[in-house]
């Protein structure tokens, strides 16, 4: 699919809230940009919010205003705020009626412990920085685990906060951006600075 294609019906929703993580979605919102889809973000309210670099972010609208139906995806940071209270709980709480309303989402770092403590990963297979780090929450899906770079079931995509490629592989794929080879060569290009791969998006006309 050529990632020049025009603009979706529906936005994407990227979460943002103190002490998000700048370097976790940036992959992903960009590529989904190129592709025609509108990324809106949503904060707690929409008063300013900082992210851990210091990045000053005005919210397009607020968490409660959010409705699945008008969502493509919804997408989740880690954010240093996910383990030091319940702050952040809304956006999990939210991350569930997406789920239950069939619109998918994406969690990323400290994300998953927040989707883990919301008991969204007790049933569905899913990763994370490191299995112990969602077992402190105390949830009941660590049978369900796995050490993967990226894991995508029910429509939940889980990864840890070293894979912001691979958690945009996996958002890339399920809205359809790329798929096959091209998809591939995505992840090569941006993960492995694999040189071939330039051609192969190049010929999908994917650069």
């Amino acid at each position: 699919m050529n990632a020049t294609t025009g603009r979706h019906s529906k936005p994407v929703h990227l979460a943002v809230y103190d002490t998000l993580a700048d370097w976790e979605t940036g992959h992903a919102t960009a590529q989904l940009a190129r592709a025609g889809h509108e990324i809106r973000t949503v904060g707690p309210s929409t008063a300013p919010v900082k992210s851990i670099g210091g990045l000053r972010i005005q919210p397009d609208l607020a968490l409660d205003d959010v409705r699945p139906g008008d969502s493509a995806l919804l997408i989740l940071p880690g954010a240093g705020l996910w383990d030091t209270g319940d702050r952040l709980a809304p956006f999990a709480r939210k991350a569930r009626a997406f789920l239950d309303a069939g619109v998918p989402v994406a969690a990323i770092c400290g994300a998953t412990a927040g989707l883990a403590r919301e008991g969204l990963l007790d049933d569905r297979d899913h990763t994370s920085a490191v299995s112990f780090y969602l077992a402190a929450t105390g949830y009941a899906g660590g049978g369900r685990y796995a050490d993967a770079d990226a894991v995508t079931d029910s429509g939940l995509i889980t990864a840890g906060p070293t894979e912001p490629v691979a958690f945009a592989r996996e958002i890339l794929r399920m809205l359809g951006v790329y798929e096959g080879e091209v998809l591939d060569a995505w992840y090569r290009l941006f993960h492995d600075s694999d040189a071939t791969a330039y051609g192969v998006l190049e010929k999908a006309g994917a650069l």
